[in-house]
C-alpha cells in the first residue's frame, strides 16, 4: 500500500504519518537543550558584562546600579541566546 500525502493547511507542507512523530522526538531531544544552553550562556555572560559595564561607570560590585545593570544584561543575554538558538537550529 502507498502512503498518502496529506497538505497541512496551516504551514503548507506535505505530511508523511509516522514521520512527524520522529521529526518532534528529535527535535526534543537534541534541539531544546541546544535553546536551553544557548539561553543560559547568554544570560549569563549578559549578566557579568552588565556587572562589569558598572564597574565602568565606578559602581561597586554591590551597588544598586551595578545590580541592576547585571539584570539589563541578563535579559539582553537571554534575547540574543534564544536568537542564537533559533540560527543554530535551521
Amino acid at each position: 500500500m502507498e502512503e498518502k500525502r496529506e497538505s497541512d493547511k496551516s504551514t503548507g507542507r506535505a505530511s508523511l504519518g509516522g514521520f512527524c512523530g520522529i521529526a518532534s522526538a528529535v527535535f526534543y531531544v537534541f534541539l531544546i537543550p541546544m535553546t536551553k544552553l544557548c539561553i543560559f550562556a547568554g544570560m549569563t555572560a549578559g549578566g557579568i558584562a552588565g556587572s562589569m559595564l558598572g564597574e565602568v561607570f565606578g559602581w561597586g560590585m554591590l551597588d544598586i546600579g551595578s545590580f541592576l545593570l547585571s539584570g539589563v544584561g541578563s535579559i539582553v543575554g537571554v534575547v540574543v541566546g534564544w536568537k542564537l538558538a533559533q540560527r543554530l537550529n535551521e
